[in-house]
């Protein structure tokens, strides 16, 4: 008597039975009752007066400094950005005076502390009392202010570390693209922009991001030139009424304020340039959508399956 396969249902959900990690729940029990108590030991301290940081969270020198720190932010990027694409760019040439001057540029920003760097700008008076030629000059107090001095000290600085994060991500596309654009009679300038920069985009995003975080935070140092940032203002507070640790506590919430927006906009961006690359969905959804009912059925319960240990549908 022929074998006939049992008939199951290919619907059937698979009972998937996770394993627990009884470490990872015990340490992370141990992480939550630490930052509670440290919470706790922060909120209820007597010397700290939480009214002072209510009051001047959201205070117009508060927001007047905050919006110098994006500001600085947002154009230090974007000089730094355009010049690292282009110093990149000069370091890959064939051109020996380009890829020279490039290599300079990097190793003089990049050896140098930025502090350094800001003071420098800020006295730069000190070297050429005027900027121009003959009549056509001005004054280099005049046209190098503290926020344009923090605005050349950062940007300049940015873009030796961008030439660096650009460089390597042209170096991750591979050569065979920018040869197959050669072949198709594209110019060396336009195979650059139109087919290798936007593939290294997904290379360069995530250290740009990081990058991003450090000019925010690096904002900071223009205090020491008078700049009138975030912390600049803060200090300016405290000197006045005392309450040093309660204004910087303001400036640190403002500056966590910051920092998590710039990452979520970093993790939008990762996600866009990743897209149609293996493996980039997230893996909690892979495997979601793994453990799907239906998505993974058994070999016997498939259509016209023959049951282990039969051959032609007759049993053995």
């Amino acid at each position: 008597m022929s074998g006939q396969p049992a008939s199951t249902d290919a619907k059937t959900p698979i009972r998937a039975i996770p394993v627990r990690h009884w470490g990872q729940q015990i340490s992370g029990v141990i992480v939550v009752t630490v930052l509670v108590a440290l919470l706790y030991a922060v909120a209820t301290n007597d010397n700290l007066d939480w009214s002072v940081v209510g009051e001047n969270l959201f205070g117009p020198t508060i927001l007047s400094g905050l919006w110098v720190t994006i500001s600085l932010t947002v154009l230090s990027m974007i000089i730094g950005v355009v010049l690292g694409v282009a110093v990149a760019v000069m370091r890959l040439s064939p051109n020996r005076v380009l890829n020279s001057v490039a290599g300079g540029y990097i190793w003089a920003f990049r050896g140098t502390p930025v502090l350094v760097q800001l003071l420098l700008w800020f006295n730069l008076a000190l070297f050429f009392p005027r900027l121009g030629m003959g009549e056509f000059s001005l004054d280099t107090n005049t046209v190098i202010t503290a926020f344009v001095a923090a605005l050349l000290g950062l940007g300049l600085n940015e873009g030796a570390y961008m030439a660096e994060i650009v460089r390597g991500g042209i170096l991750s596309v591979d050569h065979g693209q920018s040869e197959a654009a050669m072949a198709l009679g594209m110019r060396r300038r336009s195979t650059m922009f139109k087919i290798v920069l936007p593939q290294a985009m997904r290379v360069i995003i995530p250290p740009m991001g990081n990058e991003l975080i450090t000019m925010l935070k690096m904002t900071s140092l223009v205090t020491v030139i008078a700049a009138p940032d975030l912390l600049n203002r803060a200090q300016t507070i405290s000197a006045r009424n005392f309450y040093i640790f309660e204004l910087l506590i303001v400036a640190s919430i403002w500056y966590l304020v910051l920092t998590t927006i710039s990452t979520l906009i970093q993790m939008q961006l990762e996600k866009r340039f990743a897209r149609g690359v293996a493996g980039a969905a997230p893996r909690r959804q892979r495997v979601l959508r793994n453990l799907t009912p239906g998505r993974v059925t058994s070999p016997a319960a498939a259509p016209g399956a023959q049951p282990v240990g039969t051959k032609g549908g007759a049993a053995s």
